[in-house]
């Protein structure tokens, strides 16, 4: 099994706004730290070079999504928390706004699957509407691939 994830953001301003420089001059460099992590295997991309901005998966403009899959939760904890992506998180609310639901959900996956956004939709849906779960969960409340609680450190 695999990891897979989606996470959306509301952005506070237009992505050509100077106010979102901070966020849209780093993103290359954190796309690329993702792809060279231990235990990447894919990320949601279309044919411009920053597709976290351009693919459109809400009727919102300003909602932009990112969607990836990960060998185990503990490759992706480490890519989040330990690479250039933990200061450019740690940024922002600079440049996004509280969303009404869930930002983020995790979900296991055969081996060899890739997700579809309309599938991260629906785990994003699932959390907003039971909470976490085996089928749709969170960094804080991780279930493991058979479905059971894992510890949280």
């Amino acid at each position: 099994m695999h990891l897979a994830l989606i996470n959306i953001a509301k952005a506070k301003y237009p992505m050509d706004d100077p106010r979102m420089s901070g966020f849209v001059n780093n993103l290359d460099a954190v796309n690329k730290a993702a792809d060279r992590s231990p235990g990447f295997i894919w990320r949601l991309i279309d044919n411009v070079a920053n597709s976290t901005v351009s693919i459109r998966a809400f009727e919102d403009p300003d909602i932009i999504t990112n969607m990836a899959v990960w060998r185990d939760l503990e490759s992706l904890e480490n890519y989040t928390y330990r690479t250039i992506h933990k200061r450019v998180f740690a940024s922002r609310y600079d440049w996004f706004g509280k969303l009404d639901g869930p930002h983020m959900a995790l979900w296991w996956i055969n081996e060899g699957e890739f997700p579809t956004v309309e599938e991260g939709k629906h785990r994003l849906q699932m959390i907003a509407d039971k909470g976490p779960c085996p089928e749709a969960f969170t960094f804080g409340i991780p279930f493991s691939p058979t479905g059971k609680p894992e510890a949280n450190d």
